[in-house]
């Protein structure tokens, strides 16, 4: 009979290198990210400064409430609202294990961003059709430069959203996959409120001058 024996005193410890590295991972993706939003949120209010300094700087060209169809960007709007609400909805799902819905959801997300983006190009051509081009004035410089960056964001939102599709469609919705989701839902709702700003005080200010 072999007996041991135990120190009760010594102290135990309990080694989880994995889940702590996953944890620590976890977090530091999560800060870096919100570190990220805080700096694109600066880059957005000094184009809104910028506009606001130049949005009456006409150079003889048009102005706002002469170029903007309020019923488009207010459809515009629209498909943006009803992709954050959507995507929001497929974010419950995945926290009640639901992939497949969670899935379809993503899905027509992105068809409601691709949806924004089509519109935003329509009018971003008719525009130009029009001779109100960016370098028609300081205005129209402003006014592209704004809206534009707020689109490549959509349109870079909409490539992470397909890339994710793909890997959920692959891999299953494993922890990676959810801390993924997690940082796209913070900035897909980021650029909705984003665009409420621009909807504001650039089309909405604009028309009522």
């Amino acid at each position: 009979m072999t007996i041991q024996l135990v120190n009760k005193d010594a102290p135990r410890v309990y080694h989880q290198p994995e889940a702590e590295e996953h944890y620590h991972s976890g977090g530091a993706t999560m800060l870096g990210f919100w570190i990220y939003l805080m700096s694109d949120a600066l880059i957005f209010a000094s184009l809104f400064a910028v506009y606001g300094t130049l949005s009456r700087n006409y150079a003889g060209g048009p102005p706002p409430q002469h170029l903007f169809e309020l019923p488009l960007v207010a459809l515009n709007t629209g498909f943006l609202l009803a992709s954050s609400i959507v995507l929001s909805i497929g974010m419950q799902a995945m926290a009640a294990g639901r992939t497949a819905q969670m899935w379809r959801l993503l899905a027509v997300t992105g068809l409601l961003g691709a949806a924004f983006l089509c519109v935003e190009l329509y009018e971003f051509s008719s525009l130009i059709s029009e001779g109100a081009t960016p370098q028609r004035s300081a205005f129209l410089s402003a006014f592209f430069t704004l809206v534009g960056t707020h689109g490549l964001h959509v349109l870079f939102g909409l490539i992470w959203l397909v890339t994710l599709l793909v890997q959920i469609a692959q891999r299953g919705l494993n922890e990676d996959n959810k801390r993924r989701l997690m940082c796209l839902s913070m900035f897909w709702h980021f650029l909705d409120i984003i665009w409420i700003g621009v909807f504001t005080v650039v089309y909405l200010f604009g028309a009522l001058r």
